[in-house]
């Protein structure tokens, strides 16, 4: 023992000293994860969707149209942000016997607030409230999710959570593979009788609350059979062993009278919002005249959900038959003709870019509509992306980029159903043969396919297939960049953007609308092997 004292030490101290520094906080970091856990889950409460509600408000709702088409369901599309979060409202206002709410994200303001309240008055009045909330975006708010599980009828999870006695940013490193997996999906289900799919987290910037930043999105509100398969889904997430209790990640549970001060701060907080602007719009939006004047229209058809597994988060990335992706092939398999993605986060990979191309071969026409570097929110994904743009153009594949020069008032006039009335895109949504459309969280990039979980709706509408791809044919290059692969004068291949500035057609050689710092940021991340986490 003595000994090995006499090796180690001096050879230590002799290190620099800044040798010496990461020595010890590997020590430290490795202290930490070794000291760091979480509690057992094993004794967690199983429930499930209420099955015996035919009875409920949404139950009887429309049952001449139910019957009118035996089988189907019906689907409204909510491509504004006031109408998709009115309609949420409306529905938990409407509930009789339950929420299930599963989100990636509920933010801590004006609409997350907002969005809480309503949960909390339709407990009061009896109904049962189940809420699913992915871990990523709340940190330091275990305490507030744990207040708000204290209510008789609420109960709270939190899905794949980080130790609470570790900092999260080297749980980022320690549990590489674990915690960098989250769960992206997104549904709102009342009384198993209605539903809300799509891309919106619930946050000010997804319902046009957000004066500086706004995302273009798109749901999609179904009623009818599909709604039982929303619900299984998420019961096998609700029940799953990454799913903690609120309370059980709470290191101290909150007091009698600090449940007291956090209810009423949330009541005093919608109170004074009643006559904000944001309030006041939702009021006059279109949703709520069509509501009152029983003019909300549902187009009907055969529907399908498609969903990954929550073990997937826990089984080997071999296991393919977990994934959502696995269901969605078939569909991209057998087209025929035309192919229409609205895609924000849009890194095909090797094997979706042959996959792509392989459809183009064959005669379908492709386009595809994502974000510029401009109006992307991670600049990851388009250095990711950019790898794949000359390739996917030689092929004849069509891409356009959103044009975030766009004024307010044209991205209003150009709203459609595409969801692209904004700078930003976030909408995730495949047209195939203007005959089914994909509407869901998944978007189509490596994390989405083999990272994170996801869900959404395969319809069958030609009615919504052609209204959104009309939209595109006639709205995609006053709303987008064009993009195109020329010769340049050195024999080589450059690719251009044709666009709208100043109400004018331009042309562009270089990526429109960034500066030359953000281009190198491009360019530096295309070095790095990141491809796998976009």
């Amino acid at each position: 023992m003595t000994s090995m004292k006499k090796i180690v030490t001096p050879s230590l101290l002799s290190l620099p000293c800044i040798h010496r520094t990461r020595i010890a906080g590997l020590f430290l970091l490795l202290l930490l994860a070794g000291c760091a856990s979480l509690p057992d889950n094993s004794h967690r409460s199983e429930s499930y969707a209420y099955t015996d509600t035919q009875d409920s408000r949404y139950g009887v709702a429309r049952l001449h149209a139910k019957h009118a088409h035996p089988g189907e369901s019906g689907f409204l599309l909510l491509d504004d942000g006031l109408d998709a979060y009115v309609a949420r409202t409306i529905l938990a206002r409407g509930a009789e016997h339950s929420i299930d709410v599963q989100y990636y994200m509920i933010h801590d303001d004006l609409v997350g607030n907002l969005f809480a309240y309503e949960l909390l008055k339709a407990a009061d009045r009896g109904v049962r409230i189940r809420l699913l909330v992915d871990d990523i975006g709340l940190q330091g708010r275990t305490f507030k999710a744990s207040t708000l599980d204290t209510h008789s009828n609420i109960e709270v999870r939190i899905f794949n959570p980080f130790y609470r006695n570790m900092p999260r940013n080297l749980q980022f490193i320690t549990r590489f593979g674990s915690v960098t997996r989250r769960m992206h999906n997104k549904s709102f289900t009342v009384d198993n009788q209605a539903s809300i799919l799509g891309g919106r987290n619930i946050g000010n910037e997804y319902f046009d609350a957000d004066p500086d930043l706004a995302f273009s999105d798109l749901d999609v509100l179904t009623i009818g059979p599909v709604v039982k398969e929303v619900s299984e889904s998420f019961d096998l997430y609700w029940n799953h062993q990454l799913a903690y209790p609120a309370s059980l990640l709470s290191s101290t549970p909150p007091s009698e009278n600090e449940i007291t001060i956090a209810r009423e701060a949330i009541d005093e907080f919608v109170a004074q919002q009643q006559n904000s602007d944001y309030v006041k719009a939702l009021t006059n939006s279109e949703m709520v005249r069509n509501y009152k004047n029983r003019k909300v229209s549902f187009t009907w058809g055969d529907a399908v959900i498609v969903a990954d597994h929550p073990d997937k988060f826990i089984a080997d990335r071999s296991e393919t038959h977990l994934f959502l992706s696995a269901d969605l092939g078939l569909f991209f398999k057998n087209i025929k003709q035309e192919l229409v993605i609205f895609s924000p986060y849009f890194v095909p990979g090797k094997t979706g870019a042959e996959g792509l191309i392989r459809l183009s071969e064959r005669g379908v026409r492709i386009r595809i509509l994502t974000n510029s570097l401009a109006s992307t929110d991670v600049t990851a994904v388009h250095a990711g992306y950019a790898r794949y743009r000359k390739r996917l153009l030689r092929a004849g594949i069509e891409l356009y980029e959103m044009n975030n020069m766009l004024t307010k008032k044209q991205r209003k006039e150009k709203k459609g159903p595409g969801g692209s009335s904004k700078a930003s895109l976030h909408a995730k949504s495949f047209i195939f043969d203007r005959n089914k459309v994909f509407i869901g969280s998944f978007n189509l990039d490596p994390r989405s396919h083999t990272e994170n979980s996801e869900i959404g709706m395969i319809m069958t509408s030609p009615v919504i297939a052609n209204g959104m791809s009309e939209w595109f044919d006639q709205n995609i290059d006053k709303v987008a960049f064009r993009l195109e692969l020329q010769q340049n004068s050195n024999g080589g291949e450059q690719i251009i953007w044709h666009g709208i500035k100043d109400g004018k057609m331009r042309t562009y050689t270089k990526e429109p609308n960034v500066g030359p710092l953000r281009k190198a940021g491009v360019a530096l991340l295309q070095l790095l092997p990141l491809e796998s986490q976009l």
